[in-house]
């Protein structure tokens, strides 16, 4: 007995260099789009930032070349914006080249949202800038005149919620976190100048 992927119960889809080519209606239900919305399309559109669509890839293809197999656990985002927890298993059906052709499965998962950009508003994100930038909090509070203690306010509430102890594991903290110029340009999945394809 042969089965399709329309005929599994759980959210599959099958795609060549990041492309989807075909998936069932549970994936599609998972994102919260029509299959033909999806079916043709790159898997960067159901990342919540391209940046995580670049850096999920470099995972992969680091871990699956000579490889059959991989797993992780990642946020993606649905039509409307909602981002959620799953884990992906893929299965390479190309191992001397691992990104030409591979199945995935999608299994979303109960985990609660946090991640660094729900923490970074934009003023945080600018003031921490600044921090990183070597300024002091009355050179910030003067540069977007705001108050010392607003500034303070802003540095300790994200402090308090990363977990760091002071201004050089914060500035360690927000050098890791991805820029978001530039991305909603990517959402179809559009080349970046000197990238290659990479898996989903």
């Amino acid at each position: 007995m042969r089965f399709t992927i329309s005929d599994m119960p759980v959210p599959m889809a099958y795609a060549t260099h990041r492309i989807i080519r075909d998936c069932n209606e549970a994936f599609a239900n998972l994102f919260e789009r029509k299959r033909d919305e999806i079916v043709g399309r790159s898997f960067a559109r159901l990342y919540p930032r391209v940046s995580d669509f670049v850096r999920i890839g470099e995972m992969w293809g680091m871990h699956l070349s000579g490889s059959r197999r991989y797993y992780d656990e990642r946020i993606m985002k649905t039509a409307g914006g909602r981002r959620f927890w799953c884990a992906v298993n893929g299965r390479s059906r190309t191992p001397d080249n691992p990104f030409a052709e591979a199945i995935y499965c999608f299994q979303p998962m109960i985990r609660p949202v946090d991640d660094g950009q729900s923490i970074l508003s934009e003023r945080r994100r600018q003031i921490l800038s600044m921090v990183s930038q070597g300024k002091t909090n009355v050179e910030i509070a003067l540069e977007l005149a705001l108050s010392k203690r607003t500034i303070e306010a802003h540095r300790a509430r994200v402090m308090r919620k990363i977990g760091v102890r002071n201004t050089a594991e914060l500035i360690v903290w927000f050098s890791k976190q991805p820029p978001l110029s530039n991305d909603a340009s990517w959402e179809d999945g559009a080349a970046s100048p000197g990238r290659v394809p990479f898996l989903v």
